[in-house]
């Protein structure tokens, strides 16, 4: 088969990573595959900015100014019609959308463009389903049309409350296309079908899936030699894109962790990797290593065998890439109990899950494996069986293609 992926980055973010990972296992399977991104990707063929060349990027940076100053987001992005015409979208026998939001890619095009091509809509987060935000907590505004929005500096913002005009134009864009929902978690999968705007679109649930051949248990000392950390202190890691961003939980690790100073069983240290995390140093009260953002797998999977538990305490997350990441290699996870990520986190079984912003809980969590090596060993065995039954990309690789042939097979 022939698929085009559109995704905001080529592998970098969660979507972004998702996208790549499925892009490039396809291609192990003998499809050819390919990935219009918001950006330029140096040395791939395989890949290329979906806007093509200079002026239609210029034209998409005028109207991204004009949409932006008047909150209308994303609506008219000229290169998003210029996709009608790539030689890339002639040949796709299907076409796989991830996240629409960035302001490189305009959903204004998708009825007309699914009407030409089978679509299936990756829901990497609620953006699809609301008038901006990419989460709406416990907002239900969504439902019912959205308007007087609570959460408008949430990213993607917005200037001025144009939510229930954006959820209206969704709505008529959405009723004239044909597209096939994938939800990576049984959550959101139910989120898509209450929606309004989406639950006229069948849904399909394909959770994430890693290479477990990378992501793979690494003996911990080992793994700490490589990366020169301390082999007698018990290590808890933090891992995002953001380390500081709201939804990602900083906050919630740095009272969890401060309030544990001095009543573990032994001395832990805190390993921080993402943007900005030499800031978290002055942030807690125990040790950190600070490690720039990770790109490479194989890097991530040596830090991942390196730690003790994994704290994940987003406030807001579909099924992340991170928490599978861990149960890969071996490593139990600490998280608050939101979204999808119940399905992997499960408690004393592959981690253990805390009350949603619950500080108190999440430390408890945090004592509770650093305080039971022997807990911590049954877990890890649990982890890696429950990634190897559950999110293994080939598994992953053969429900897409099982869904492009029906897809393909219904036009």
């Amino acid at each position: 088969m022939n698929i085009l992926h559109l995704s905001t980055e080529y592998n970098l973010g969660g979507s972004g990573r998702a996208a790549y990972r499925i892009h490039s296992s396809l291609m192990r399977r003998g499809h050819t595959s390919r990935m219009l991104v918001s950006g330029v990707v140096h040395g791939a063929s395989d890949a290329g900015p979906i806007w093509g060349s200079m002026p239609w990027r210029a034209a998409d940076w005028l109207a991204r100014r004009a949409t932006d100053a008047l909150s209308l987001q994303y609506l008219f992005l000229p290169s998003s019609w210029r996709l009608l015409r790539h030689p890339w979208f002639r040949a796709a026998d299907v076409v796989q959308l991830y996240n629409t939001h960035g302001g490189y890619f305009s959903h204004s095009v998708l009825g007309v463009a699914s009407r030409r091509k089978p679509f299936v809509w990756r829901l990497s987060d609620m953006w699809p389903l609301t008038g901006h935000c990419c989460y709406s907590y416990d907002c239900e505004r969504w439902k019912t049309g959205c308007g007087a929005c609570p959460l408008l500096n949430d990213e993607p913002a917005l200037k001025a409350d144009r939510t229930a005009l954006l959820w209206r134009t969704k709505q008529r864009i959405y009723a004239e296309a044909n597209v096939t929902v994938v939800a990576p978690s049984r959550w959101i999968a139910g989120l898509a079908e209450q929606s309004p705007l989406v639950g006229h679109w069948p849904v399909r649930v394909i959770p994430n899936g890693l290479n477990l051949k990378v992501f793979r248990p690494i003996d911990q000392a080992s793994a700490r030699a490589v990366l020169g950390l301390p082999q007698d202190e018990d290590l808890v890691l933090f891992s995002s894109v953001e380390t500081q961003a709201y939804r990602k939980g900083g906050t919630f690790v740095t009272e969890a962790v401060n309030a544990l100073k001095g009543k573990t069983r032994k001395p832990f240290r805190l390993l921080v990797v993402g943007n900005r995390a030499s800031e978290w140093e002055t942030a807690v009260t125990v040790p950190v290593t600070a490690i720039e953002t990770v790109k490479d797998d194989h890097l991530l999977a040596i830090l991942y065998s390196a730690a003790d538990l994994f704290v994940h305490p987003a406030l807001a997350d579909n099924l992340p890439n991170g928490v599978l990441e861990s149960l890969a290699c071996g490593t139990p996870v600490v998280a608050f109990d939101v979204g999808g990520v119940g399905e992997a986190v499960r408690p004393m079984e592959t981690g253990y899950l805390a009350r949603d912003k619950d500080a108190g809980d999440l430390s408890e969590g945090i004592k509770c494996l650093l305080d039971d090596p022997d807990l911590r060993r049954r877990l890890r065995a649990r982890c890696r069986e429950v990634a190897e039954a559950e999110y293994d990309m080939a598994l992953q690789t053969q429900r897409f293609e099982e869904l492009y042939e029906t897809v393909i097979h219904g036009r």
